[in-house]
């Protein structure tokens, strides 16, 4: 085991979005509508203009995924995800950035079929079913409010990881190194009880 520490602290990190995450339901929810809100929210990102326009480049002109895949702020937020992905897990992170790419490269393709204002449309309203699914799954069977709401930043990077990890640790048996899922368990189980406490004073 590499013990790591701050922002690649994947214990710390898994355990923090965990402890919001721990009712089955709950997990089901996400598990599959936050790889489609990443897919909804780089359709979306595709209407923003481009940081570089590479048909203005000459070894460009002549190729032609240059007019669907461009430099935006889609592109520059898939790579940020990917590298921090990799960078917390060697394994998974590949996987996890190989779909961050997937998304990227998928909702390119497809923003360009619909044209600008289609796609701004489909874009927000997908975001919004996946938004209002996940609340509804931490208010109607989690009880506890989303991870976005104690840390917006975390929870976003966290999101599609801790879900990828979910599904590779219940479906394969995966662990980042032997002993993570014991060590992670148990720090979630001290969240929430620690949670239930603080809740169980305001009410008394």
């Amino acid at each position: 085991m590499t013990n790591r520490i701050g922002l690649l602290d994947l214990e710390k990190h898994f355990a923090f979005y965990g402890a919001y995450h721990s009712n089955h339901i709950n997990i089901i929810i996400h598990t599959l509508l936050v790889w489609p809100n990443v897919f909804a929210t780089l359709l979306f990102l595709y209407t923003t203009p481009q940081i570089l326009d590479l048909s203005q480049l000459g070894f460009f002109q002549s190729l032609t995924f240059d007019v669907v895949l461009r430099l935006d702020i889609g592109f520059i937020l898939t790579v940020i995800y990917a590298v921090f992905y990799v960078c917390l897990d060697k394994k998974s992170g590949v996987l996890a950035a190989l779909l961050c790419f997937t998304c990227w490269i998928g909702s390119s393709f497809l923003a360009a079929r619909l044209g600008h204002s289609l796609t701004l449309m489909v874009g927000v309203a997908s975001q919004l079913l996946c938004w209002i699914g996940q609340f509804l799954g931490h208010g109607v069977f989690e009880k506890r409010a989303p991870a976005l709401l104690d840390n917006l930043v975390q929870a976003l990077l966290m999101g599609p990881f801790f879900v990828l990890l979910e599904v590779l640790q219940s479906g394969f048996g995966y662990e980042p190194y032997p002993g993570f899922k014991a060590r992670v368990d148990s720090k979630i189980d001290s969240e929430i009880n620690q949670w239930r406490e603080k809740k169980q004073k305001k009410i008394t």
